[in-house]
């Protein structure tokens, strides 16, 4: 099931994907609030899914499908081809860093380019979203504990970022975290390690890689973090980028005002927003 946030009419509600279609999903609350009672609403939901109907996708706006995740957690140096452009060796641990709540931002909204900022780039991540969750997860079992996966762009502003050893302020400014266009469950997605993940700029394929090649996979992820923490529903991890920064080409090449930054994995769709100078 492919389920969204999204506004019409001026309310917000969370609703479910059916072709191009949206039907509300008649739950009351956030997206986080249909996570957490997801085995009780899920008959309604998949009912109404079945009924049909709704209203044109493009007759809406998308919004992030969890606005305000408890937590936002982002691993670094986690493809071997973004470890090696970085010139850092492959981590014997885990590297996460968090971005704040208020870098959450729409699949198609502008991305803004803060004031006196002017090397931001972009990194395409699979997000995973956290169902049940839960404390000192094994890694056989944090399958279970995932809800579904959304696409993400873990956009940086690499001068603040590498100003000190601790990168989240560099990674937290507001809007920097798009994620979209809706997550698709678990269950209708299955192995998210098969999938291909790609991000443009201005059209230019910039990264190119697929998901089988991550360092840590999900479940590696998932159960380091719960050692530590309670993992919630609505929490949503961004599982790293694979090469192709900006700040890695020869010259380095950042985003600019204007620039369109479309980021894509396979069967999850995409997300797209343009950069925009901060008023």
């Amino acid at each position: 099931m492919k389920l969204c946030t999204y506004t019409a009419d001026g309310k917000t509600r969370t609703g479910i994907v059916v072709g191009d279609t949206v039907i509300d999903s008649g739950v009351a609350g956030s997206m986080i609030d249909l996570i957490r009672d997801w085995e009780s609403l899920r008959p309604q939901l998949e009912s109404r899914a079945a009924a049909g109907g709704g209203v044109p996708l493009s007759s809406v706006k998308l919004e992030a499908p969890v606005q305000r995740p408890g937590k936002i957690f982002a691993i670094g140096l986690n493809y071997a081809d973004h470890i090696a452009e970085s010139k850092m060796g492959t981590p014997e641990k885990q590297v996460w860093f968090t971005k704040a709540q208020t870098s959450v931002n729409g699949p198609y909204d502008p991305i803004l380019i803060a004031r006196g900022a002017f090397t931001n780039d972009y990194e395409a991540e699979l997000v995973a979203v956290i169902g049940k969750g839960g404390k000192h997860i094994a890694e056989g079992d944090a399958e279970a504990a995932v809800f579904g996966y959304c696409v993400g762009n873990d956009v940086t502003e690499r001068m603040a970022q590498h100003a000190t050893p601790q990168w989240s302020f560099g990674k937290s400014f507001d809007t920097h975290a798009p994620m979209g266009p809706w997550i698709v469950t678990a269950d209708e997605l299955g192995d998210p390690h098969t999938l291909g993940i790609r991000c443009f700029v201005n059209g230019e394929k910039r990264q190119d890689s697929n998901t089988e090649h991550l360092v840590f996979d999900i479940w590696q992820q998932v159960s380091h973090l719960s050692a530590g923490m309670t993992l919630e529903p609505g929490d949503c991890l961004f599982t790293g980028t694979p090469g192709g920064i900006g700040a890695a080409m020869d010259p380095r090449q950042f985003l600019k005002p204007g620039d369109v930054v479309r980021t894509e994995i396979d069967r999850l769709g995409h997300i797209e927003g343009t950069m925009v100078a901060e008023g």
